[in-house]
């Protein structure tokens, strides 16, 4: 008989993408696969070289944040020994702004999210920044466990320019337009779903997920949760 799995969630940061209800979406699923689950409101235990070392799945929802070197030291030990590492949208891809090594390791940062409206025409909240987009799957995706049968789809929320390098497999793209009222002259195509080797370690992101009712999206839903597995030791 083979031992249980252990996956820590770290979730925390900027309270708007509401970390406690969108890591609650996924929890019982990973018990369901057969994964003890550990809780922590803060990237503490990543400087926990004992349990990370124990731990096969780490699912962060951490927006910006701060990150101590120990910390992000252990994390970064820890997906090179063959621990996973996977998340969405902020939690993952715009968590701790100022550290290198962390930015290293994921291979992409979120940069913006365009506006809806011309400037005169917004209303201040969130919604300014959804946007109609759609999500597109790259030849690689029909061949790849996380997105294996998943077609292109739409979305309408935030649509994320994200940063990225080269060593990433991108396994889906979203084109953010161009706007009357902005400096960008040409549409730009960005990663929106990649997936990422590091020593031993897998690592996987997805850029949707502002809210939990497009985590709730059941193609969104079905990448996210294959793509907790796929990362997992």
């Amino acid at each position: 008989m083979t031992s249980q799995r252990r996956a820590l969630v770290v979730r925390g940061g900027w309270a708007g993408h509401e970390p406690v209800k969108a890591t609650d979406l996924f929890i019982p699923y990973l018990r369901e696969q057969g994964f003890a689950v550990q809780v922590a409101d803060s990237p503490a235990p990543y400087a926990d070289a004992e349990l990370m070392g124990a731990t096969d799945l780490v699912v962060q929802c951490m927006t910006m944040a701060t990150i101590s070197g120990e910390e992000v030291a252990g994390l970064v030990s820890a997906v090179e020994a063959g621990t996973g590492l996977a998340g969405w949208h902020g939690g993952i891809a715009d968590a701790f702004r100022a550290s290198a090594d962390y930015l290293q390791l994921i291979g992409g940062q979120f940069a913006a999210h365009a506006a809806r409206e011309a400037p005169g025409e917004r209303t201040g909240d969130q919604s300014d920044n959804y946007v109609r987009h759609r999500i597109t799957m790259t030849p690689a995706a029909a061949a790849h466990p996380v997105t294996a049968g998943v077609a292109d789809f739409d979305l309408d929320t935030e649509q994320y320019w994200v940063l990225t390098d080269d060593y990433i497999d991108v396994l889906a793209t979203t084109t953010t337009a161009t706007r009357p009222w902005a400096p960008w002259q040409r549409p730009v195509t960005c990663p929106a779903v990649w997936t990422r080797q590091w020593g031993r370690g897998r690592v996987f992101v997805a850029t949707p997920g502002h809210t939990v009712e497009v985590l709730e999206d059941p193609n969104v839903r079905t990448i996210v949760e294959r793509g907790l597995l796929w990362a997992s030791r």
